[in-house]
């Protein structure tokens, strides 16, 4: 079997509610559905989820052109698409970084070997190791009084932990916001933030110090990707757990972060990582040194979401920790996939009671509204093929 045609698709997908936090305000989702066609007649997709120029620094036209002008016609065009490994390495030498771009080849890829093998993705990562994924919800910055009638929804809904974007307001109404969502879920709940990295380290030190009577169970990236060092100067100094996301981005970088002491925890995203194959090796260095993982998504439809889920419901070490794939769920405003009638993904990942469970499909087991697809496409971008 040999591919011989891709279409990169460009989509713009409306949130029905903003997603908020210190870098702006999301009101769509940018992202790239891609297909990958074989001499055999089986297709692969994917969904690269929302683009971000302050996250990843790619774009949904980075993207087209890594994978339509060097991808395809030097690595993909007349290869076997059964031979993942082999075309994940070819990408890493061809290009740095575009770790997205990577990612959306990887998982089409892996959709269609688990069509080829008649075999849902979890089997090709080891088969399952848990039949359904804990999960917590993140919610956007914002004020009590939209917050907390949101966290009581989710955690009556059977959510594991919450946690929230830091960034709305100044960093003494960020604190008492915390304070007053503490007041209302009680103390039991897990309750996280995520700073993205927007703080200096003054702010952050004396912000931690001020929010440690509130008893938060980690706090995501409170410094610049960049100073590992100051997050590991910070580590020391509080008693708040500290989780690396936009620091810990390449293997190099998580061995930095574990050699300097600088995280307790970590954040993967499948698309920064890489795809599943290069997030098989993440997961292996986070298990080597002990620390525990959480999953996020670049948010995107249940295509995009169920990588990972066969991902999370495969791999021993992630498996043992709650996790926040959720991408469909923010889409759409909803706290389950039963409230989801205009997904792009027909039949994705089923949220429900607070978890997340794999399709059981051949590949993704994902079927694609196409009606939807067309209507989706970015305004002023069109639908770009590549055949040998």
């Amino acid at each position: 079997m040999k591919i011989t045609k891709l279409e990169i698709i460009p989509i713009s997908t409306p949130l029905r509610r903003p997603i908020v936090m210190g870098g702006g305000t999301v009101t769509a989702i940018h992202s790239i559905i891609l297909k990958i066609h074989t001499d055999e007649g089986l297709v692969g997709f994917s969904d690269s989820g929302d683009t971000s120029s302050w996250y990843r620094g790619e774009t949904q036209d980075s993207m087209a052109a890594m994978i339509g002008d060097f991808f395809a016609p030097q690595i993909l065009l007349g290869e076997d698409p059964t031979k993942i490994e082999k075309i994940v390495g070819r990408m890493d030498i061809l290009a740095r970084d575009n770790n997205q771009a990577k990612a959306t080849v990887d998982f089409a890829l892996h959709d269609l070997v688990g069509k080829i093998l008649e075999t849902p993705v979890y089997n090709l990562l080891g088969g399952k190791t848990i039949d359904r994924v804990p999960l917590g919800l993140v919610l956007s910055a914002g004020k009590p009084e939209v917050l907390i009638p949101d966290c009581l929804a989710i955690l009556k809904e059977g959510y594991s932990f919450l946690k929230i974007k830091t960034g709305n307001a100044t960093l003494k109404e960020d604190v008492a916001t915390i304070a007053a969502v503490r007041e209302a879920v009680g103390y039991d709940v897990n309750l996280f933030i995520d700073v993205n990295g927007f703080w200096t380290y003054d702010q952050a030190l004396n912000t931690i110090r001020a929010l440690e009577k509130f008893n938060l169970s980690m706090i995501e990236q409170p410094l610049p990707a960049w100073d590992i060092e100051g997050m590991a100067r910070l580590r020391g100094k509080v008693a708040t757990p500290i989780y690396a996301d936009e620091s810990a981005q390449e293997l190099h970088h998580l061995m930095d972060i574990i050699n300097r002491r600088a995280a307790d925890g970590l954040m993967i995203k499948t698309q920064k990582a890489g795809g599943l194959i290069k997030s098989k090796r993440w997961l292996t260095m986070a298990r080597l040194a002990n620390m525990p993982v959480i999953c996020g998504c670049m948010v995107g439809s249940g295509l995009e979401a169920s990588p990972a889920t066969h991902l999370l419901v495969a791999d021993d070490w992630i498996a043992r920790f709650p996790q926040e794939n959720a991408g469909p769920l923010h889409i759409h405003d909803v706290l389950n996939s039963g409230s989801i009638t205009n997904d792009l993904a027909l039949n994705g990942p089923r949220f429900e009671g607070g978890f997340l469970y794999p399709n059981d499909g051949p590949g993704l087991g994902i079927d694609i509204d196409e009606d939807l697809l067309q209507r989706l496409i970015t305004p002023g971008k069109s639908i770009r093929v590549i055949t040998a």
